[in-house]
């Protein structure tokens, strides 16, 4: 379950996936372990996907939701749909997702991420059965921007004689093989999904961040016990994600509140408890359905209340009037402030009739 709290506040969602691990997670406040509860054992620490609301540093009037999901891949679970399910939610709420694996970025690691390549089966932009998608452009555009973060990586970052960014690394492991063959398909899939679903792409390689005697004590550690290079590329990374992390959208540019954040998990979760696939224009349909119904009883609510704290019977009606016509207003300014899609000022009427 996703808690939120009821907030207007942006949401800058930064997702963290990872294979089953032993998770480190840096504080963005301090770059220091902090936040989420790490384990120390071969045991999976997260169940599902938890939340960690913590103030933009640099943004005013925004909000960084960190939400930590589950590792991919525990034998436990027995049951591989479940992960596909939470990859898809982690590509749905976020703004910037970041995917961290152990080692290097080979062959192997990408079969991993073999779930990127059932996104087109498990998500739908459009809503009309009969309409035709667009294709890969369809899925960029609402996708997030999409960050590897390499765990425990030991490589000098060269190419023959050239020294390379992270970067680079990243999109020159993401290069596609020419052919045709069943092979060559197989080995390209994961890469042209990735290439075609997110615009975005970024690459950090960090080194181990303590001896392994020290890793099992992580939590407890200080941040001079934590190796200098590692802190420096924590660091570049979640400066990053202060001035890279957009706010949430949905379809149409909408940004997206906290309470708007809470009825969108729901809304996806349901659909996927439903066994029907995620459709995100259906999203966008339900959610204004939600938010507005509230709008319009949160408006009449402040009118109300507006009307009991003002008006001392007996009155003339003039003056009645006057206090009708301010209460009126303010509430009107309520329901704008809380509304949510309503083109067709749909809901702006039944609040007037009311």
């Amino acid at each position: 379950t996703i808690f939120g709290r009821d907030t207007t506040l942006k949401i800058c969602n930064v997702r963290v996936k990872s294979p089953l691990k032993v998770t480190f997670v840096i504080d963005f406040n301090n770059v220091i372990v902090s936040g989420f509860a790490l384990g120390s054992t071969i045991e999976s620490k997260t169940k599902g996907i938890w939340m960690w609301c913590v103030p933009h540093p640099n943004k005013n009037g925004h909000t960084l939701v960190l939400l930590d999901t589950e590792g991919l891949g525990d034998v436990e679970k027995g049951d591989e749909k479940h992960d596909t399910w939470i990859f898809c939610l982690a590509v749905l709420l976020s703004s910037s997702l970041v995917y961290n694996s152990l080692g290097v970025i080979d062959n192997t690691a990408l079969e991993k991420l073999h779930y990127v390549t059932e996104l087109t089966e498990n998500i739908r932009v459009k809503a009309e059965v009969g309409q035709v998608e667009d294709g890969s452009a369809d899925f960029m555009r609402v996708f997030p921007s999409f960050v590897w973060a390499v765990r425990d990586f030991t490589l000098e970052l060269k190419w023959g004689d050239k020294l390379i960014t992270s970067d680079e690394y990243l999109e020159g492991a993401l290069k596609l093989k020419p052919g045709s063959s069943p092979q060559t398909e197989q080995y390209n899939m994961p890469r042209r999904c990735l290439r075609q679903f997110f615009a975005v792409r970024k690459c950090f390689v960090f080194p181990r961040p303590a001896s392994t005697q020290n890793m099992r004590r992580m939590e407890e550690l200080s941040e001079k016990e934590l190796d200098s290079e590692f802190l420096e590329q924590a660091n570049t990374f979640c400066h990053y994600i202060y001035n890279n992390a957009e706010p949430k959208t949905i379809n149409g540019g909408r940004t997206i509140t906290g309470t708007a954040l809470g009825n969108l998990a729901e809304i996806y979760v349901e659909a996927i408890r439903s066994g029907k696939v995620p459709c995100l224009e259906n999203a966008v349909v339900s959610l204004a359905k939600i938010q507005n119904v509230r709008a319009v009883e949160r408006a009449l609510q402040f009118y109300m209340t507006e009307m009991l704290s003002i008006a001392q019977l007996p009155m003339r009606p003039e003056e009645l009037s006057d206090i009708h016509k301010i209460a009126e207003k303010k509430g009107i300014e309520v329901f704008i402030t809380m509304a949510f899609n309503d083109n067709d000022q749909m809901y702006h009427q039944e609040l007037m009739v009311h």
